[in-house]
């Protein structure tokens, strides 16, 4: 956004019509002077188009034709012979009584003047004219004469145009048509007081302050009078205090004099100060338009500037032309420029000039504190003339794309000697992502190295600045950051100097003596007392970077001055710290740094001097460290207003409780871009705004935003779209209220009518906010001037006229008005008598309201009668008929009167339209009706719903109601009997967007009701509900039964006998849910499932049952069920004890013992299977009635089970353990009980279905038993396993990423090691992060174990993953010597001694030989070689002692090191024909070599690891197939798919199987027929010749 050209500079052509160019201009003007003399209505509507902020101007008008100023009074000028003026003389002239009495004060009295006037002022200026005629060029001199003709025409017609139109022909005394207005203002604002007076002669208005005449001579710029058409204004430019005052004006001509008072009160805000004020500059002296010659100077600005705009770092001139007349040669007006009503005084950033006709302002470097209405205002000695228009300055582009705006306005708001606090605003444009915060910079003045304060970015918009030097001035900058970079710095702010505010104000001295002021400060030091302590400390302002404390002086203290030290403790202790312990602090005023954020401090001071430290101070209250300052909410509701062709009026509803506001920042898009540019880049600190430089025709919306120090708030919500055109009706269509209608009066006195009106049909773009009545006099059918009745807006639709003439008649008129302004007027009302009403019975009830329209009725309410009558009002009548029915037509719906202002109307026909009206009554009868209401339809509007009860679980009443088409503006209001509720300790009302209730808190009689809701800014969205006596009791019914409800039964509990005797209890529960359970009590006992009580609950049916196998003594007593459903509750019980109990216990057992006499042995309980814990399957029986010769046979598929330790019977349960089951363990199960007496059999089919069953809850214990999802890393990747207690093969995993399930490939591969399930990701990556999950299938609904790799998770398992891979390569390539090499080595002297081994690693290792820990190099000798990077040599041609010793090969790479050592011991001795040759494999295992003769392989040779021989070299070949059959292997086992099934063979089985595999193949016969090829692709590991 920093770096787009804002849309006000796109179109540069596009620009206000004030500003165009001069050709236009001027075309513009002539158009508009050709109607100067229109209604003044339509003159104020052209001045608002030039969409221009400016004062009005007295003298010259924008629409003449040229800047041509007026002649001032007819003076008749002394010039020397430099023709220099001198001095006047007055001329001798006889006129009518007319001129002998001078001008009119007003303008319209100028303009009035006759055409034989101006002739005769002419006359005596033309002396003057010839002589100025020298120094005038002829081209000017023709334009003048033109315009002087023009004028003369034009006033000439004028005043023949007033005489014959003028309806105030005859004389009459002066008349405030519109008295002036009471104002509260705040201090610094203008405020205009205005008025309309008629009258002939036309009435002289003077203004008055208490009584005293104002004067704007007296006081140049602080007031200024202005008379146009019959409207006076008195305009006070900047209140302060002594401008709150009453103001009168008074109007007086030759038939009497009149007088209207109003009102000015000044406020200021808590906390300002006088001296932001600028300073009165009085520009003269004298009272009244007196110069030192004489002459009243006229004043006009021409060739104005218009609304610019710039770019920072740009050079920007404002000028205009003035003309001043006369044009004294020595005159030197006074020239003022002001920005945003401050003045500006020369500086390097602005430079003012003026060159005697024209003013002039450059702005040299534009920063956006330079934005704002600029106003020049030229002071002569007879007055002022002003001059403004806004200036925009944009941002610079950024030094980085995407970077924020600099901010703006940096100032010091406190300094001391050691801290200086800086300030700044926050800009407009954040670069398109937030700002995360700003650093200030220092430079100390006089140097040009700028040092950054704050190391990291600070948020909010102050900061203090420590580290300072004492006594030197410095200057601060800020830059603004975000994601993208750094914003350009800001302007620098005002020097500033670090010391001590006392040292500060004495350095700037005290005021002149002969300003005559005396100041009394405090009372005279006394020698040699110890000073009291400080007064009226607090805490001013608090933040989490510092807190400042500020106090009152003591008002005892010693002879010199005193000075302070501030303490602080931690709230809630008693510990006192002294803060300044070196140096006492000298004004009343400190910041403390360095305190704890988020911790409560307490403070206090005391003074000291040189006689001692005072008392404290009273502490503090405990102050929390942190940003007190909260940033401020999202401004209101936002109206754009058309204004001219190029800008746009943006009004809106200021930041609830916003704090410290520092002001609005607004922007425009064009509708359907979505690009949003500033409409200004500095605050602005009103709630309205004139966005300028729009392109005509286009349609815009708007939002606003809201800064302070804490930061920026959110957006407003959009505007709507408004045309960018020039405003002809005032604003966007329907942006003000429609007029008002249906006046009539409610109630007559001598001197007063209450009127009434109906709301207006259209409200505009806003609520309504108030109304505002008009009056005027009817004389003989003539209606006079409208006068207004009201100074502020009232809210209600009634408002009682005051201040009338008894036996007058009248006319009045409405007009609303919104937020967006006020409407236009209502038409007028009929003509009313004003004369007291003396009838005995009521007047006309008002306000007429529909509510609640339905297909069969609707709700009427009204507001009773203003005027009651002789007695009180005891009731209405409601009258109806259809809307189009003559007024025959009218009949009653109530023959009873209603007491009530509202009554519901039924039995309507639907679609039918009707009207209503209303009359009141009392004791002398029936009054008059009301105003008739507006058609209404019998009709239920399409999505119209009704308010609902409820009564919740708690048992709490509510009423519910819903509205489908509300508006972003519509609210709910509730009401009882149709009247605002008041009392809301008796109801919660509860809004969520389209539902709103209301809650009854304790209901009662109290609440008994009509209760009704309505949705605002809607169609008449609205319902009711009636509370009566009856709805209300039984409405606490439902609410008492939700709060304590019982759970029905529909048959309380018993008892019966079974089959074997059992006991059964029992009931049964009309409705209970599946959340129901209960509790089966016995003797005050709960008792529970066992092998004495069956309890069974059939939630479906309510039985509740339970059974018992047999009763002994110790079950009589109580039985109790207790039942429980939610909050529903019951309980039953039966009582079996005495006779009762035994007579039911003796049938008990006689049927029990009865069946199992007549039956063999037999199964009780039939074969079942269950599950163990240990996933072991247990199938089980339990059996009766058997004997030592019952037999019990086990059978699976009809062969018998032959009986072993898994088979057992004990307490008559038959078990069969199947420890780890298979498919091999399904089949059909059977067991056979048989004995003399017969047989019994059980039959358990565990095929399919039901082999499935028994597989799935096999499944299920494996999948509780299953640990939680880990999450491990190895070299290859990650890692996820679980562990199972029990694993079986016919187990059923899948593995999801994401809830889906994966599709293993070669990256991603599950498995099982043992009891461990695991799921591994090779070489994982970023996308492999997720949620993931392994889900056991049961057959039901499963069992997920999941687990979240990522975040943290994921990062700390890749950092392991990468750390074990780094670490398995380093394994893997570091530098080995792969052979290995014999520990000792004995050869006789003068043989060679070669030994060869294996090298690995990568890179390629450096080989190093030691000999006794010393390195040695290869030589004729001793012959070193490395080969092909992987075969290292040592040969010794020929041995002799001195190469017995202890020799080391070391191998190193970047991966690691190696060494090798062996010791080689020399022996005298022959030398031998053969070559005595071996190898040694890696574990160090010596073998002779094929050419070595069988006697010399007895040669010594000692190895520390397996001392095996062999007898072929060529054996490493064997060994290499050994590797290769190995390595196929595994490759098959990878083809397979199945990692886990890959045996993992370790580095000593290998060796094993290596010297196996040669000990097989090559026997130690055959050693001399074996030979090692010459071009084998592998070298022995380690060899060794002796030659």
């Amino acid at each position: 956004m920093s770096g787009s050209i804002p849309f006000y500079q796109k179109h540069h052509l596009h620009y206000d019509r004030g500003y165009r160019s001069k050709e236009t201009q001027s075309k513009v003007s002539q158009y508009q002077a050709s109607s100067r003399y229109s209604a003044s209505g339509s003159a104020s509507a052209a001045t608002r188009s030039r969409g221009l902020n400016v004062s009005s101007h007295s003298g010259l008008e924008e629409s003449r034709l040229s800047p041509s100023p007026k002649r001032a009074k007819p003076t008749y000028l002394a010039v020397d012979k430099d023709n220099q003026i001198i001095g006047y003389v007055v001329p001798i002239f006889r006129g009518s009584q007319e001129f002998a009495t001078g001008l009119s004060d007003t303008e319209e009295a100028r303009v009035r003047d006759t055409a034989a006037y101006m002739a005769r002022r002419d006359l005596f200026t033309s002396g003057l004219e010839m002589e100025r005629s020298e120094l005038i060029s002829r081209k000017e001199t023709m334009r003048e004469s033109a315009e002087r003709i023009t004028l003369n025409k034009r006033i000439h017609e004028h005043e023949e145009h007033f005489k014959r139109m003028n309806e105030d022909s005859l004389m009459h005394a002066p008349e405030f048509v519109i008295k002036p207005r009471s104002h509260t203002v705040w201090e610094k604002q203008c405020v205009r007081l205005h008025c309309t007076v008629s009258g002939w002669p036309d009435p002289r208005v003077v203004w008055y302050k208490n009584n005293v005449a104002l004067d704007p001579l007296a006081n140049p710029g602080k007031y200024k009078i202005e008379s146009r058409y019959s409207v006076h204004s008195l305009e006070i430019n900047k209140c302060d205090f002594d401008d709150t005052a009453q103001y009168r004006v008074s109007a007086m001509n030759s038939q009497g004099e009149l007088s209207a008072f109003a009102s000015v009160v000044v406020k200021r805000f808590k906390g300002e100060m006088d001296e932001f004020l600028p300073a009165p500059r009085r520009a003269i002296t004298e009272v009244g338009p007196v110069s030192e010659y004489g002459i009243t100077f006229q004043t006009h600005i021409v060739d104005k500037f218009g609304v610019s705009f710039g770019r920072e770092g740009e050079t920007m001139s404002l000028g205009c032309t003035v003309i001043i007349y006369p044009a004294l040669h020595r005159y030197q007006p006074e020239v003022e420029w002001y920005r945003d009503d401050v003045l500006l005084s020369p500086s390097k950033w602005t430079h003012m000039h003026w060159s005697g006709d024209r003013a002039t302002l450059t702005l040299t470097h534009l920063n956006k504190e330079d934005e704002g209405l600029y106003t020049l205002r030229v002071t002569t000695k007879s007055g002022y003339e002003t001059y403004s228009a806004y200036v925009f300055v944009r941002d610079a582009d950024a030094e980085v794309e995407g970077a924020p705006a600099a901010p703006l306005d940096v100032r010091c708001l406190d300094a001391n000697k050691d801290y200086i606090i800086v300030a700044w605003k926050q800009p407009a444009v954040d670069g398109g992502s937030s700002i995360l915060g700003y650093f200030v910079d220092r430079c100390e003045v006089g140097t040009t190295h700028w040092i950054q304060c704050n190391d990291t970015p600070v948020k909010f918009a102050r900061f203090p600045v420590t580290g300072l030097v004492e006594g030197r001035s410095y200057i601060f900058r800020v830059r603004a950051v975000n994601k993208s970079g750094i914003s350009r710095p800001s302007r620098v702010s005002e020097p500033v100097a670090a010391m001590d505010p006392a040292d500060r104000a004495r350095m700037r001295g005290t005021s002149a003596p002969w300003t005559g002021q005396i100041i009394v400060t405090e009372e005279e030091p006394a020698e040699g007392i110890v000073p009291s302590k400080p007064c009226d400390l607090q805490v001013t302002e608090a933040t989490k970077n510092y807190v400042v404390l500020s106090w009152k002086p003591p008002g005892e203290k010693g002879l010199e001055g005193v000075m302070y030290y501030v303490e602080k403790c931690v709230s809630g202790t008693d510990s006192w710290q002294r803060v300044n312990t070196e140096i006492p602090v000298k004004s009343p005023r400190f910041a403390l740094f360095d305190l704890a954020e988020g911790k409560a401090y307490r403070f206090r001071v005391r003074c000291c001097n040189s006689a001692g430290v005072g008392e404290p101070s009273d502490p503090t209250e405990a102050t929390t460290v942190g940003d007190k300052l909260d940033i401020p909410s999202a401004p209101g509701k936002v109206i754009p207003t058309r204004n001219t062709d190029t800008s746009v009026v943006v009004s809106w509803e200021a930041s609830c409780n916003a704090k410290e506001l520092v002001g609005y920042y607004i922007e425009g898009s064009i509708v359907g871009s979505n690009v949003w540019e500033p409409c200004n880049n500095k605050p602005v600190n009103v709630t309205r705004f004139i966005c300028h430089g729009l392109i005509t025709g286009e349609k815009y919306v708007f939002r606003v935003r809201a800064v302070n120090a804490a930061g920026i708030s959110q957006f407003s919500q959009e505007s709507e779209a408004v045309e960018v055109k020039a405003a002809i009706g005032g604003g966007i269509l329907h942006a003000s209220p429609a007029p008002p209608y249906g006046i009539t009066v409610l109630e007559c006195v001598r001197d007063s009518m209450v009127l009434a009106w109906k709301q207006p049909t259209f409200i505009g773009g806003a609520d309504i906010t108030g109304y505002f009545v008009d009056y005027r006099e009817v004389i003989d059918g003539v209606p006079g001037k409208w006068h207004e009745a009201n100074i502020k807006a009232v809210s209600e639709r009634a408002y009682r006229v005051s201040d009338l003439k008894e036996n007058k008649k009248y006319q009045f008129q409405v007009r609303a008005a919104n937020m967006a302004g006020v409407g236009i007027p209502s038409l007028p009302s009929n003509t009313f008598l004003c004369e007291e009403w003396t009838i005995a019975v009521p007047g006309p009830p008002h306000d007429l309201q529909i509510r609640e329209a339905r297909n069969d009725s609707l709700v009427l309410l009204w507001k009773p009668p203003v005027y009651q009558g002789r007695d009180p009002v005891n009731g209405f009548y409601v009258d109806i008929k259809e809307a189009d029915a003559p007024e025959e037509a009218w009949r009653g719906v109530n023959t009873k009167a209603l007491e009530k202002t509202y009554t519901k109307i039924k039995d309507l026909k639907e679609g039918e339209k009707y009207v209503f009206r209303v009359r009141a009554q009392n004791k002398a009868g029936v009054g008059k009706v009301s105003d008739v209401t507006e058609p209404v339809p019998a009709l239920t509007k399409p999505g119209t719903k009704e308010i609902v009860v409820d009564v919740d679980d708690d048992g709490v009443i509510s009423l519910n109601f819903e509205c489908g088409n509300m508006t972003p503006d519509s609210k709910f209001v509730w009401s009882k009997n149709y009247e605002d509720i008041t009392d809301t300790s008796r109801l919660t009302t509860e809004t969520k967007g389209t539902k709103s209730k209301v809650v009854f808190n304790r209901p009662g009689e109290e609440d008994i009701g009509v209760y009704s809701c309505l949705v605002t800014h809607t169609d008449g969205a609205s319902s009711s509900y009636t509370l009566s006596e009856e709805e209300l009791k039984r409405l606490l019914e439902i609410s008492h039964d939700h709060k304590f409800p019982i759970i029905p039964l529909k048959s309380d509990l018993a008892v019966e006998l079974l089959e074997k005797g059992r006991v059964r209890f029992w009931l049964q529960a009309e409705k209970i849910s599946n959340n129901g359970k209960v509790d089966y009590v016995f003797n005050d006992n709960v008792v529970s499932q066992g092998e004495k009580y069956k309890m069974n609950f059939d939630k479906n049916t309510g039985v509740i049952e339970m059974t018992m196998e047999s009763l002994t003594p110790a079950d009589e007593g109580t039985y109790t069920f207790q039942m429980q459903d939610g909050k529903a509750t019951n309980q039953s019980s039966l009582v079996l004890i005495g006779d009762v109990f035994k007579q039911l216990q003796k049938e008990s057992e006689f049927q029990r013992k009865e069946y199992f006499r007549k039956q063999g042995p037999h199964f009780i309980e039939y074969l079942s299977w269950e599950v163990t814990p240990e996933c072991c399957v247990v199938l089980k029986c339990k059996v009766g009635n058997m004997k030592k010769e019952t037999s019990a046979l086990w059978h699976k598929d009809r062969h018998q089970i032959k009986v072993d330790e898994h088979l057992g019977f004990a307490e008559g349960v038959l078990k069969l353990e199947i420890a780890q089951i298979s498919k091999k363990d399904a089949g059909v199960y059977e067991v056979i009980l048989k004995d003399d007496r017969g047989q019994d059999t059980s039959t358990l089919n565990l095929t399919d279905q039901g082999f499935k069953d028994l597989m799935n809850e096999v499944f299920s214990v494996i999948a509780n038993s299953s640990t939680p999802l880990k999450i491990t890393s190895t070299d290859e990747g990650i890692r996820l396993y679980t562990f199972v207690s029990y694993y079986n093969d016919l187990l059923q995993v899948t593995w999801h990423y994401k809830d889906s399930a994966i599709a293993f490939s070669d990256r991603i591969k599950s498995g099982v090691v043992g009891e461990q399930l695991w799921l591994q990701i090779t070489e994982p990556t970023e996308k492999d992060m997720g949620k993931y999950a392994i889900e056991f299938y049961d057959g039901k609904g499963g069992l997920r174990r999941t687990v979240d790799l990522s975040g943290q998770a994921f990062d700390d398992a890749f950092a392991e993953f990468q750390r074990l891979k780094a670490a398995a390569i380093a394994e893997r390539n570091r530098a080995r010597v792969a052979g290995g090499l014999p520990d000792v080595v004995t050869i006789q002297e003068g043989k060679a001694l070669n030994l060869t081994c294996n090298i690995s690693g990568n890179p390629v290792p450096e080989v190093t030989w030691l000999k006794n820990d010393r390195e040695i190099t290869s030589d004729e000798h001793c012959i070193l070689k490395f080969e092909s990077g992987k075969f290292a040599s040592f040969t010794i041609t020929g041995v002799n002692t001195s190469d017995s010793g202890k020799y080391s090969i070391l191998v190193k790479n970047k991966y690691g090191t190696e060494s090798g050592d062996f010791t080689v011991e020399v022996t005298e001795g022959t030398p031998d024909l053969g070559v005595t040759s071996y190898w040694t494999d890696e574990e160090g295992n010596v073998v002779f070599g094929s050419n070595t003769p069988k006697e010399k392989m007895k040669t010594t040779l000692t190895g520390t690891k397996m001392q095996k021989r062999k007898e072929s070299v060529s054996k490493a070949s064997t060994v290499k197939n050994v590797e290769d059959r190995e390595q196929g292997k595994k490759s098959e086992a990878q083809n397979a798919g199945d990692p886990a099934e890959v045996p993992a063979l370790d580095s000593d089985q290998t060796k094993e199987a290596k010297v196996d595999l040669i000990n097989q193949t090559l026997p130690v016969d055959q050693s001399e027929a074996s030979e090692q090829p010459a071009d084998s692709a592998e070298k022995p590991e380690a060899v060794a010749e002796t030659t």
